[in-house]
Order: structure tokens, then C-alpha cells, then sequence
């Protein structure tokens, strides 16, 4: 089971990272707390404090073609927000 997905990289969650040195990641739905702490430790060597997850639900879409309004929603997906100890960062950039 793979459970890092990829990390979020938005606005919002850069905000999150230049305050409070905290990083979100998109994981599998599935997956708990302990998992995602272990995938994250072996895959960038941190220390992680604290760890919170959130299932976002997907928006409703809506769009008009010939056939007149089709709707449908985005799929939902699972969020986790982690905190890493003091002087302790995550270069995304780094594998590129």
C-alpha cells in the first residue's frame, strides 16, 4: 500500500510551512496516523511532533456541454498535516 500520495503544494499550505513549520501531504485514505509518520520519517529523515489528518470532501462540478448540465463531484481524498520539530525542514525541490 502505498501511503505518501504527494505533497500539497498551494498558498495556503506554503503559508502553513513559513510560520508554523508544518507541510501537507495528500495520503491514502486508508492509511493511520503511525503509518504516515513512519513513511514520512524514512523518506526525508525528519522527526515529526505532531501529526493531523483531514478527509476533504470532493466539490460538486458542474459544466455545460451539448447535451445540456452535466454534474458530478471531484473525488474526496485524505489530507495530513504534519509538524516537525524545531530546525527541521522538507525540500520538496531537492529530487527534481
Amino acid at each position: 500500500m502505498e501511503i505518501l500520495k504527494k505533497p500539497i503544494l498551494t498558498e495556503k499550505a506554503s503559508l502553513l510551512t513559513e510560520k508554523l513549520n508544518r507541510y501537507s501531504f495528500k495520503v491514502n485514505p486508508k492509511a493511520n496516523k503511525l503509518q504516515i509518520k513512519q513513511a514520512i520519517e524514512s523518506m526525508y529523515n525528519v522527526s515529526i511532533e505532531s501529526i493531523n489528518t483531514i478527509v476533504v470532501s470532493g466539490k460538486k462540478k458542474t459544466r455545460y456541454t451539448k447535451a445540456g448540465f452535466v454534474s458530478g463531484n471531484a473525488p474526496k481524498y485524505k489530507k495530513a498535516i504534519i509538524t516537525l520539530k524545531e530546525g527541521e525542514t522538507i525540500d520538496f525541490y531537492s529530487n527534481i
